[in-house]
Protein backbone atom coordinates (compact mmCIF):
# COMPACT_ATOMS: atom_id res chain seq x y z
CA UNK A 1 0.00 0.00 0.00
CA UNK A 2 2.71 2.67 0.70
CA UNK A 3 4.82 1.51 -2.60
CA UNK A 4 1.47 2.96 -4.40
CA UNK A 5 0.67 5.74 -2.59
CA UNK A 6 4.01 6.35 -2.70
CA UNK A 7 4.67 5.77 -6.66
CA UNK A 8 1.09 7.92 -6.93
CA UNK A 9 2.38 11.10 -5.03
CA UNK A 10 6.00 11.11 -7.29
CA UNK A 11 3.85 10.74 -10.55
CA UNK A 12 1.49 13.90 -9.56
CA UNK A 13 5.01 15.60 -8.90
CA UNK A 14 6.79 14.61 -12.02
CA UNK A 15 3.19 15.34 -13.49
CA UNK A 16 3.03 18.34 -12.15
CA UNK A 17 6.75 20.07 -12.55
CA UNK A 18 6.41 18.92 -16.49
CA UNK A 19 3.56 21.24 -16.91
CA UNK A 20 4.55 24.27 -14.80
CA UNK A 21 7.18 24.37 -16.92
CA UNK A 22 5.25 24.79 -19.98
CA UNK A 23 4.80 28.33 -21.76
CA UNK A 24 1.56 27.99 -22.17
CA UNK A 25 -1.14 29.64 -19.28
CA UNK A 26 -3.92 26.51 -19.29
CA UNK A 27 -0.88 23.62 -18.62
CA UNK A 28 0.23 25.86 -16.05
CA UNK A 29 -2.79 26.05 -13.97
CA UNK A 30 -3.34 22.24 -14.46
CA UNK A 31 0.34 21.55 -13.01
CA UNK A 32 -0.18 23.71 -10.08
CA UNK A 33 -3.49 21.55 -9.37
CA UNK A 34 -1.10 18.17 -10.44
CA UNK A 35 1.63 18.97 -7.34
CA UNK A 36 -1.88 20.69 -5.02
CA UNK A 37 -2.78 17.09 -5.04
CA UNK A 38 -0.10 15.24 -4.90
CA UNK A 39 0.54 17.11 -1.47
CA UNK A 40 -2.64 15.79 -0.47
CA UNK A 41 -1.98 12.28 -1.37
CA UNK A 42 0.91 12.95 0.71
CA UNK A 43 -0.65 14.79 3.76
CA UNK A 44 -3.26 12.25 3.48
CA UNK A 45 -0.59 9.53 4.01
CA UNK A 46 0.49 11.02 7.09
CA UNK A 47 -2.29 9.69 8.79
CA UNK A 48 -1.39 6.07 8.71
CA UNK A 49 -2.63 3.78 5.56
CA UNK A 50 -4.71 1.28 7.31
CA UNK A 51 -7.90 -1.00 5.42
CA UNK A 52 -10.93 -0.94 7.81
CA UNK A 53 -9.41 0.67 10.72
CA UNK A 54 -11.45 3.37 12.62
CA UNK A 55 -10.48 7.48 12.10
CA UNK A 56 -10.51 7.56 16.39
CA UNK A 57 -9.73 5.51 19.20
CA UNK A 58 -12.78 2.78 20.62
CA UNK A 59 -13.40 1.78 23.92
CA UNK A 60 -11.74 -1.43 23.47
CA UNK A 61 -7.73 0.01 23.52
CA UNK A 62 -7.36 -1.31 20.63
CA UNK A 63 -3.96 0.84 18.73
CA UNK A 64 -4.99 0.03 15.79
CA UNK A 65 -6.73 3.25 14.11
CA UNK A 66 -6.02 6.42 11.61
CA UNK A 67 -5.43 9.52 12.59
CA UNK A 68 -8.41 12.33 11.52
CA UNK A 69 -6.21 15.18 11.70
CA UNK A 70 -4.48 14.53 8.40
CA UNK A 71 -7.95 14.02 6.95
CA UNK A 72 -9.01 17.37 8.06
CA UNK A 73 -6.33 19.19 6.76
CA UNK A 74 -6.41 17.51 3.42
CA UNK A 75 -10.10 18.38 2.82
CA UNK A 76 -9.61 22.11 3.43
CA UNK A 77 -6.99 22.00 1.35
CA UNK A 78 -9.03 20.23 -1.62
CA UNK A 79 -11.41 23.25 -0.78
CA UNK A 80 -8.82 25.95 -1.25
CA UNK A 81 -7.09 24.92 -4.14
CA UNK A 82 -10.23 24.54 -5.98
CA UNK A 83 -11.02 28.03 -5.19
CA UNK A 84 -7.91 29.33 -6.10
CA UNK A 85 -7.88 26.87 -9.38
CA UNK A 86 -10.90 29.13 -10.38
CA UNK A 87 -9.81 31.88 -9.51
CA UNK A 88 -6.42 31.39 -11.66
CA UNK A 89 -8.47 29.85 -14.07
CA UNK A 90 -10.12 33.07 -14.76
CA UNK A 91 -7.29 34.98 -14.94
CA UNK A 92 -5.59 33.01 -17.45
CA UNK A 93 -8.92 33.15 -19.45
CA UNK A 94 -8.90 36.69 -19.31
CA UNK A 95 -5.85 37.69 -20.63
CA UNK A 96 -6.37 34.66 -23.27
CA UNK A 97 -9.37 37.12 -24.72
CA UNK A 98 -7.43 40.12 -24.34
CA UNK A 99 -4.44 39.31 -25.91
CA UNK A 100 -5.79 36.16 -28.10
CA UNK A 101 -3.14 33.91 -26.98
CA UNK A 102 -2.14 32.04 -23.57
CA UNK A 103 1.76 32.19 -23.65
CA UNK A 104 3.43 33.18 -20.74
CA UNK A 105 6.62 34.01 -22.71
CA UNK A 106 7.25 37.12 -21.34
CA UNK A 107 10.97 37.81 -23.25
CA UNK A 108 9.44 38.60 -26.79
CA UNK A 109 7.51 41.68 -25.03
CA UNK A 110 11.18 42.45 -23.54
CA UNK A 111 12.73 42.42 -26.21
CA UNK A 112 10.05 44.35 -28.23
CA UNK A 113 9.89 47.47 -25.65
CA UNK A 114 14.21 47.73 -25.68
CA UNK A 115 14.12 47.86 -29.83
CA UNK A 116 11.17 50.41 -29.50
CA UNK A 117 13.09 52.41 -26.54
CA UNK A 118 15.96 52.02 -29.07
CA UNK A 119 14.40 53.41 -31.91
CA UNK A 120 13.06 56.14 -30.17
CA UNK A 121 16.41 57.13 -29.46
CA UNK A 122 18.41 56.60 -32.29
CA UNK A 123 15.81 58.47 -34.52
CA UNK A 124 15.37 61.46 -32.00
Amino acid sequence: MELLVASAVGVLTAGGVYLILRLRAFPVILGLALLSYAVNVFLFSTGRLMVNAPPVLNNYGDASYTDPLPQALVLTAIVISFGMTAVLVMFALGAYLEADDDSINMRDEIDDDAARADAEEGGA
